[in-house]
């Protein structure tokens, strides 16, 4: 039997990168899909969905607007009779602006997708899930939550306060028989990356990406799916309030560019 067979699940951030892919593994195991993106490309995803065979809607919405978060969660419910996950995974880079000249309007937005995005699908995800006695709630965090030097300064607050999220919101979930983790991308090759992916090309320097991890490589986004897959299904029914770096390696250590042994 697939991993998810029949169960209602929403993706946000669905048009492109890890959350395509996600939306790609996950109906391929059986799930009933509401594929959320603010990008016309969710449709897109979609279309590959069932073009394999797998069930899916499309939503054209922001992951960081109440009413269209609570709309969207309303028609999954409506449309498969529950909800049994949801991945928040919705998020914006914001670039690398020096500190000095960014703005309050700057950290703002990023905030308001990053951090607000989740929680708004948590508050809204959650009183389906707790009339149910189950359910799996899955945010796309980052490394740059857990230590410096990986991205801008609103970007890295912004997942910090996702995997604060998921911490407090664990405890808040006591014995609802819901559960909720993050995971904390490394360095994935996505449309977000895009321009360092880019630059290193240009500068004739790809094989340096990724050198600072063990695994001496970028991720790709169907391994952020996999651990996805993972985290809502039945066989992590005990993981709970977990942060859970998805990053080669990185985070294991201080980084480190020696010769291996």
């Amino acid at each position: 039997m697939r991993r998810l067979e029949g169960k209602s699940v929403i993706i946000t951030g669905a048009g492109s990168g890890i959350g395509r892919a996600a939306a790609l593994l996950f109906t391929a195991e059986g799930a009933r899909l509401i594929a959320v993106d603010r990008s016309e490309a969710v449709e897109d995803t979609v279309a590959e969905v069932r073009k394999a065979g797998g069930t899916a809607e499309a939503v054209i919405a922001d992951a960081g607007s109440e009413p269209e978060v609570a709309a969207f969660i309303a028609k999954a419910v409506s449309a498969y009779g529950g909800l049994d996950a949801i991945w928040a995974n919705a998020g914006i880079s914001g670039g690398l602006v020096p500190l000095a000249e960014q703005t309050p309007e700057h950290w703002q937005e990023i905030l308001r997708i990053n951090l607000i995005g989740p929680f708004l699908a948590v508050k809204h995800a959650i009183p389906h899930m707790v009339r149910q006695r189950r359910g799996a709630i899955v945010c796309t965090a980052s490394v740059a939550g857990l230590k410096s030097g990986a991205s801008g300064h609103p970007y890295a607050a912004s997942k910090a306060g996702v995997i604060s999220l998921v911490q407090t919101t664990a405890y808040s979930l006591s014995g609802t028989g819901v559960r909720i983790n993050a995971i904390c991308p490394g360095l994935i090759e996505t449309g977000m990356t895009k321009p360092i992916f880019d630059g290193a090309k240009e500068r004739g320097s790809e094989d340096k990406i990724g050198q600072l991890n063990p695994l001496k490589r970028a991720g790709q986004p169907h391994e952020l799916a996999a651990m996805g897959l993972f985290l809502v299904s039945d066989e992590a029914s005990y993981v709970n309030g977990q942060a859970i770096p998805v990053d080669g390696g990185l985070t294991a250590s201080m980084p480190y560019a020696g010769k291996p042994i």
